[in-house]
């Protein structure tokens, strides 16, 4: 079967754009073709820093016809409503007409209208242009002599060929005739713009992937990356190092080079005096390059990586003393800096936050600082840590962003004070506070473990959380612009996997006595119960990502009271291993049974009313041996459960609630609960309330979903 290539070759896609853009060109065309009840075997796109290339295998050589009922009017309908149906169904007469009988509507026209299928390749054609009209760049633009037109065609960069062909294995294939801004598609597309810039003729894709190979370009990015990661950690070994791996960087450059070439480079040894992180933001940041260490003790070696995109013909020793030069010049700025920013301590660097914004609604960094000191001293004893410590590190951790270091380098706000901490005599914990409370950042980002740098890191983040809610800055959908998700993943990363009792309320509320002059009409019990099922979403996440089930963690939360996320976590786990036993699956129908059967008479009757099935059973009114069973049953189930919640032993207290098993099975097997005495019937109800509220103590049924 056939197969077509479209190459789209210009003047630059930067990297950054590269990776959708395959993905919406690959979609975009086989949606169109599906549309038109074109189906492929496979697609494939590919891209380099000069090309974008679409491939799809396995095409039929023609659009299959396709047959379609067309309804039209009455046959007592206007001539003129007659005549517009024959011209949009294509019909000469009403004698190619057919008329369907309706016994409701009455007699109506139909046409059968079958339209042949018309060459794959003329449809391509016939839809290539308006899909490339209308590419999704984020930033494109306009050139040559038509670019003052309204409707001039836009692209990423100057377009410069369009390759496009279309045929079997076998044969020669034809070329999908159209045109883009005065461009033709052809079977031409060009090497590497120094290595062979030649025109290059192309029949399908295997020889087009294999003749840019040969003209010094590597199609597919994959192997591009493979190219720079192996060809890197090969030449770091044969001069004695280990590549320090970067994975995104990789990507990166990728997207700049269509023929990588990995050469070493070299700067100063006394440039090792700076902290590692400012080698490596420098050489990352300004050169795209990557730092290389000693192998057996970690350090960071005076070489670095860096990929060319071409073989020179000195073996790249030019290119390689020219990155070297450049980077020495980086690393002696970045010296001037460090050296620079050694000289003023941080806490004179204090005053100056008071002129940064944080946000508009929530005061400036300095303002903040004094929220984080304030929330740092309460969560530091609920951590084991020192609240000195912590008071100290809350007040100096923002003091670096107005550093010439993190000016320069942003990212190494944190990593920047630490060095400074240490610098003018800081306690180590408080120092390690200062670089770890931006942490965790993500899902595969290390936490805190150290008392006093968990104290400031959740300080940071519960700040970030009650501030943002106070004054209505909540994420929308997929909008998290402030990275609140991010901020309650990190709380609960770092209560659970340092095993903290948090009291989630009570730190609510400390956060939120500074922010009650900008919460407006917003009540605490408000904030804190949508922050409460915010955090309830965040560790579904969190959970649903180890393996747990979100109606257990609702089944949980739902319990008054309940924001000890650690204590949380422990319930829902012995709740999971309770409900896959048979005692636990049956007791979980019994239950549903109960509470149906409250809901449907609390449903009756007035609210008033209803509470009457929550006052006590009477004991003395119980006549039938199995009620009373259920009653004894429960009595000790509740007692024993009870002991076991206040004792954290969740899995006690399952076990105590899995012995109401049997006298639930047969109190419903022969017990009438909506017997015709009242007063019974009363009794009865509210002993089925006594079970539902002894199960609550464990975790609210109701929310559990399933068998």
């Amino acid at each position: 079967m056939p197969d077509f290539l479209l190459e789209l070759f210009c003047e630059e896609i930067p990297a950054r754009m590269q990776a959708q853009a395959a993905l919406d060109l690959k979609r975009l065309v086989t949606d169109a073709l599906a549309e038109r009840n074109i189906f492929a075997d496979s697609a494939g796109s590919f891209v380099t820093p000069r090309r974008l290339a679409l491939h799809i295998a396995g095409l039929p050589a023609h659009q299959p016809a396709s047959r379609e009922l067309k309804k039209g009017p009455r046959v007592d309908a206007p001539a003129a409503a007659v005549q517009g149906f024959l011209k949009s169904a294509g019909l000469a007469s009403l004698a190619e007409a057919q008329i369907e009988k309706d016994p409701k509507k009455g007699d109506f026209y139909v046409a059968h209208i079958e339209r042949p299928g018309r060459d794959t390749a003329d449809v391509l054609a016939e839809i290539l242009p308006p899909i490339l009209k209308s590419f999704p760049w984020p930033k494109s633009m306009r050139w040559g002599e038509g670019s003052a037109l309204p409707d001039a065609f836009r692209w990423v960069r100057p377009l410069h060929s369009i390759l496009a062909t279309f045929g079997p294995e076998t044969e020669d294939p034809e070329i999908v005739a159209f045109s883009i801004a005065g461009i033709e598609a052809s079977n031409v597309t060009y090497g590497h713009r120094f290595s062979a810039p030649a025109p290059i003729r192309v029949r399908r894709f295997d020889d087009y992937a294999s003749a840019l190979e040969k003209a010094k370009v590597v199609l597919d990015p994959v192997r591009r990356q493979d190219i720079i990661r192996y060809d890197a950690r090969g030449l770091a070994h044969a001069h004695g190092l280990e590549l320090v791996e970067d994975d995104a960087l990789v990507e990166e450059v990728a997207g700049l080079v269509e023929w990588p070439v990995v050469l070493i480079g070299a700067f100063d040894a006394a440039y090792l005096a700076l902290p590692p992180e400012v080698i490596r933001a420098t050489i990352r940041t300004h050169q795209r390059c990557f730092v290389l260490r000693d192998a057996s003790s970690g350090a960071l070696a005076d070489k670095f990586a860096l990929i060319a995109n071409i073989a020179a013909s000195d073996g790249g020793a030019a290119i390689a003393a020219g990155n070297g030069r450049v980077v020495r010049a980086r690393l002696a700025d970045a010296r001037f800096f460090y050296e620079t920013d050694l000289h003023v301590k941080l806490e004179d660097r204090l005053p100056k936050l008071l002129s940064i914004i944080f946000h508009e609604k929530l005061g400036s960094q300095g303002e903040r600082v004094e929220r984080l000191v304030a929330l740092a001293r309460v969560l530091a004893p609920l951590v084991r840590g020192d609240a000195p410590a912590a008071a100290r590190a809350a007040r100096l951790c923002k003091a670096d962003l107005v550093s010439e270091m993190v000016g320069e380098f942003p990212e190494l706000q944190g990593i920047m004070g630490k060095y400074y901490a240490l610098a003018q005599g800081e306690a180590e914990n408080v120092a390690a506070a200062i670089e770890e409370h931006y942490k965790p950042q993500g899902p595969a980002d290390r936490i805190p473990t150290e008392p006093v740098a968990i104290a400031v890191a959740l300080a940071d983040k519960f700040d970030t959380l009650v501030g943002f809610f106070a004054v209505d800055e909540r994420p929308t959908g997929s909008k998290d612009p402030f990275a609140l998700r991010r901020a309650a993943l990190g709380i609960i990363r770092l209560v659970l996997e340092d095993e903290l009792r948090i009291p989630i309320r009570t730190v609510l509320g400390q956060a939120f006595a500074a922010y009650r002059r900008l919460s407006g009409a917003v009540r605490a019990n408000e904030l804190f119960a949508q922050l409460l099922s915010f955090f309830a979403d965040r560790l579904k996440v969190y959970l649903r990502d180890k393996g747990a089930r979100y109606d257990l963690i609702d089944a949980v939360f739902a319990l008054d009271g309940q924001d000890d996320l650690l204590l949380i976590v422990r319930r829902v786990e012995a709740l999971g291993r309770f409900l896959e036993t048979e005692d636990g699956a049956n007791l979980l129908i019994g239950y549903r049974r109960a509470a149906n059967i409250l809901r449907a008479e609390e449903k009756k009757v007035t609210l008033e009313e209803a509470r009457a099935y929550a006052a006590p059973f009477a004991p003395d009114r119980l006549v039938a041996p199995e009620e009373k069973t259920l009653a004894a049953a429960l009595a000790r189930a509740s007692a024993e459960a009870g002991a076991a919640i206040e004792a954290e032993d969740f899995a006690a207290a399952m076990r105590a609630l899995s012995r109401l098993r049997g006298p639930v099975d047969q109190f419903f097997e022969r017990v009438t609960v909506n017997t015709e005495d009242a007063a019974l019937r009363l009794n009865r109800l509210r002993l089925l309330s006594a079970l539902r509220d002894s199960v609550h103590r464990v975790a609210d049924f109701s929310k559990i979903v399933g068998p």
